[in-house]
C-alpha cells in the first residue's frame, strides 16, 4: 500500500525500504523486526522486550481499527492489555521519548497517528 511519495530509504542489509519525509515506511508490508530496529537505531531508542510490547500493542490496534492511535488511545489500550501500570503517559515517554503516539507508530511500521503534530 504505497501511498506516499518516497523522501528517502532505510537500507538494511542489501534491502532498501522507503520512508516518507517524517521517517513513516511508505509501504506497512515492508515491516519486519529488522525494520523496526533500524528505525528504533535512527530515533536513539534500544528496543527492549518492553517496547516490543507496545509496538505489537500498536499492530493489533492498527488491525482492528485500519489507524495508529493518538496518544490518548494508546495510553488507554495499553493499560487494558498491559495492565494500569503500563497504560500511563508517563511509562510510553519513558520508552518512547519526544512524542509516544508519533515515535512508536513509526517504529511499529504505522502511519502517522492522526491529531498528531
Amino acid at each position: 500500500m504505497a501511498s506516499a511519495e518516497i523522501y528517502r530509504y532505510l537500507s538494511i542489509e542489501s534491502k532498501k525500504y522507503g520512508l516518507d519525509p517524517e521517517g513513516y515506511l511508505v509501504d506497512m508490508n515492508d515491516w519486519s523486526p529488522a525494520v523496526a530496529e533500524a528505525l528504533a537505531t535512527e530515533e536513539g531508542i534500544a528496543l527492549t522486550s518492553e517496547h516490543w510490547e507496545i509496538l505489537e500493542v500498536l499492530r493489533d490496534f492498527y488491525a482492528r481499527y485500519e489507524m495508529a492511535p493518538a496518544m490518548r488511545p494508546l495510553v488507554k489500550s495499553v493499560g487494558q492489555i498491559l495492565g494500569p501500570e503500563k497504560g500511563r503517559s508517563i511509562y510510553l515517554m519513558r520508552l518512547f521519548p519526544g512524542s509516544p503516539a508519533k515515535v512508536a507508530a513509526r517504529l511499529a511500521g504505522l502511519p502517522k497517528p492522526t491529531h498528531c503534530l
